[in-house]
C-alpha cells in the first residue's frame, strides 16, 4: 500500500514539475506579451487532439459538468492566473496561489465530508512558508486587483480539484479522453478573450512553435492527464499539496538554465517546501494502510455486527435466502429443509436423514422463495415442522 501511493505520488508530482518549467519556456521560447495566447495554445489544440482520438463526446449532464471543470481547472484559472502576474510581482503571485490547498482542505470537509486533520494543517502551513521564502523577494509589493485575482485563481483550482474527485469520470469513458474533454473546453472559452485581448502575432519563428509544442503536448497534455489521474488516486489535499512542486521547479531551473542565484533562504524555503510534501504523502499512505486494515478484518475477530468472522451470522433454527449455505441441517425460507420428509412418505414418518456428504447449494439463489405452482398433479413441497413462520418471525 506504501509503494502503491508513494508510486502515485511521485507521478502525479510530475504535472506541477512540468508547469513549474513554463515561465522559463514563456520568457525563451514563445512571443512576447502574450500570455492569452499561451494560454490557448496550451489547452486548446491538445485538448481536440484527445477528443478527436477519443471519439467520443459527454452525455447528459455530464456537458455542463464538463463545462465547469474545463473553466474551473483550465479556463478561468489561467486568465485569473494571468491577471495576478501582470498586477504582482511573481514572487507575490506564486505566494498568493499557494494557499490553494487552504482551500481544497475546507472544500473536502464540505463536498467529500473528510475530516480536518492536525498533519494536514501544518503541511498547509509550512508548504505555504516554503514558497514565501523560495520567491518572495525585496522588491515584493501588493496589488488589490492582483491579490484578488490570484486568491480566485486558488479557489478556482481548489474547486475544480475537489469536484473532479467528487464526480469523477463517466462510466466507461477514458482518462485521456476525460481530460480532452476539460482542455477544449477550457481552450474554447480562453480562445475569443485571446482574439480580442491580444489578437495573433504578426509573425511566428520556429522557436515559438517549438514553445508552443511543449506547453500544448507536455504542459497541458500528459501534464493534466497525469494530473487528473492523480486526483482519481490521492486524496484531493494531497494533490493540491504536491503542487508546492511546481514554484520549487521554477526556482531550480530558473538557477540552472537563467542563472539565477540562490540564498539560503531559498534553501530552507526549499526543504519546507519538501517536508511538506513528504508529510502528505507519508500521512496519506498510513491512512490507506489504517483503512485497509479495518476493510479486512483477520480471521477470528468480530465484524461489523459483533459476529466472529467467517461465521454467517445465522442463529441455529433461523431461516436463511434460498440458494444460501445451510449450516448444521439449517431450514431454507424455500422450506426444502434439510430434515424435511421424503416426497410420498406418509403423515408422522421420521425425516429422511440427511447424507454424509451433503450436495453443496447453487451459487445463487432467489432471496424470496417462488409461489407453490397450482398445475394438475403437482402440490406444494413440504414444509418442515421446524420452520419459522412469517409472523412468528415479526
Amino acid at each position: 500500500m506504501k509503494q502503491r501511493v508513494g508510486l502515485d505520488s511521485a507521478l502525479t508530482v510530475l504535472a506541477p514539475v512540468v508547469w513549474g518549467s513554463t515561465y522559463l519556456v514563456t520568457t525563451q521560447l514563445l512571443p512576447p506579451d502574450r500570455p492569452l495566447l499561451a494560454a490557448a495554445v496550451r489547452a486548446l489544440p491538445g485538448g481536440l487532439i484527445l477528443t478527436l482520438a477519443g471519439r467520443r463526446l459527454p452525455q447528459g449532464h455530464w456537458w455542463w459538468r464538463i463545462l465547469v471543470l474545463g473553466a474551473l481547472n483550465i479556463g478561468v484559472f489561467f486568465y485569473l492566473l494571468f491577471v495576478a502576474a501582470y498586477h504582482l510581482p511573481g514572487g507575490v503571485a506564486a505566494l498568493v496561489g499557494s494557499i490553494q490547498p487552504v482551500f481544497v482542505l475546507l472544500l473536502s470537509a464540505l463536498l467529500l465530508r473528510t475530516a480536518i486533520r492536525g498533519w494536514q494543517v501544518w503541511a498547509c502551513v509550512l508548504g505555504t512558508a516554503g514558497v514565501g521564502m523560495l520567491v518572495l523577494g525585496p522588491e515584493a509589493g501588493l496589488d488589490t486587483v492582483g491579490v484578488v485575482a490570484g486568491l480566485g485563481g486558488a479557489v478556482c483550482m481548489a474547486s475544480g480539484i475537489v469536484l473532479t474527485k467528487h464526480w469523477g469520470r463517466p462510466p466507461g469513458v477514458g482518462l485521456l479522453t476525460f481530460t480532452g474533454w476539460q482542455l477544449a473546453a477550457g481552450g474554447l472559452l480562453i480562445a475569443p478573450v485571446t482574439l480580442l485581448g491580444e489578437g495573433l502575432p504578426d509573425r511566428v519563428t520556429w522557436t515559438n512553435l517549438a514553445g508552443f509544442a511543449y506547453l500544448s503536448l507536455v504542459g497541458a497534455l500528459l501534464a493534466y492527464a497525469v494530473w487528473f489521474r492523480g486526483i482519481e488516486r490521492l486524496p484531493a489535499l494531497t494533490v493540491s499539496l504536491l503542487g508546492f512542486a511546481s514554484p520549487l521547479a521554477a526556482t531550480i531551473l530558473g538557477f540552472l538554465f537563467l542563472r539565477e542565484g540562490l540564498t539560503l533562504v531559498q534553501g530552507a524555503g526549499a526543504v519546507a517546501v519538501v517536508t511538506a510534501v513528504l508529510l502528505a504523502q507519508r500521512s496519506t499512505a498510513r491512512e490507506a494502510r489504517v483503512a485497509q486494515g479495518a476493510a479486512g478484518t483477520p480471521p477470528g475477530s468480530t465484524g461489523a455486527a459483533g459476529t466472529p468472522a467467517g461465521s454467517t451470522g445465522v442463529r441455529p433454527g433461523a431461516p436463511v435466502a434460498a440458494g444460501t449455505a445451510a449450516a448444521a441441517g439449517t431450514p431454507t425460507a424455500a422450506g426444502t429443509a434439510a430434515a424435511a420428509p421424503a416426497p410420498g412418505s406418509p403423515a408422522g414418518s421420521p425425516p429422511a436423514t440427511a447424507p454424509a456428504h451433503p450436495v453443496p447449494p447453487p451459487e445463487a439463489g432467489p432471496v424470496h422463495p417462488a409461489p407453490p405452482t397450482t398445475e394438475a398433479g403437482t402440490r406444494p413441497a413440504a414444509h418442515s415442522p421446524r420452520q419459522t413462520t412469517e409472523g412468528e418471525q415479526s
